[in-house]
């Protein structure tokens, strides 16, 4: 099966994606949104976390600047719902553990809400404006029903990271240096679509 031009064209768009809309200011942020994608995913790499947490915590924010949502403002008064953006943009792309730990990565930050209590203090004030915006902590039963869920602790671990890549003036590898990575990886999906039962 020949993957090439596949390949080339979804990474070719978030490189595009990357470049134009990522340099845009994450507002609220010391960080543009491409820095800060690019921040978690070097964190996540030097915990030794697999390829597929990699490439989430590298693509987490990616529903902020595919089009036409903007990237989040302190001004907002409504949830964009960038990780149902981004998670729905990847999703033909790249396998569930890369998909799901980014559709959840909001949700963990409810979670953590919920059962750390020091947790949501530490948020920076624009993620803690947007928690309101996200629905603020999980009670009980959101507890539960997120703890169901099979990739519920990559979540939490997108999210921690998610929270320390606000770093000004940190240098880190650009999206180039993960190009092998997210090949591989898509290259997972197109071997589990094929394999999959038709129905």
């Amino acid at each position: 099966m020949d993957d090439g031009p596949a390949d080339d064209a979804m990474i070719g768009r978030l490189q595009g994606l990357f470049g134009r809309r990522g340099t845009e200011a994450y507002l609220g942020e010391a960080v543009s949104v491409a820095t800060h994608m690019l921040q978690c995913a070097a964190l996540a790499r030097v915990e030794g976390a697999p390829d597929s947490l990699v490439a989430a915590a590298l693509l987490h924010d990616v529903g902020h600047i595919t089009e036409p949502t903007d990237a989040y403002s302190p001004d907002d008064t409504t949830d964009h719902r960038h990780e149902e953006i981004g998670a729905d943009f990847l999703r033909d792309h790249f396998p569930p553990n890369v998909v799901e730990p980014i559709r959840l990565h909001v949700a963990a930050k409810r979670y953590l809400c919920a059962v750390d209590p020091d947790y949501a203090a530490r948020l920076s004030p624009a993620s803690q404006h947007s928690l309101i915006l996200q629905g603020g902590a999980m009670d009980g039963p959101e507890v539960a029903a997120f703890e169901r869920e099979p990739f519920f602790r990559e979540a939490v671990l997108v999210r921690q990271w998610d929270d320390a890549g606000k770093i000004r003036d940190l240098a880190v590898p650009s999206i180039d240096g993960y190009r092998a990575l997210l090949e591989t990886l898509i290259r997972q999906k197109q071997k589990i679509t094929c394999e999959s039962p038709r129905r």
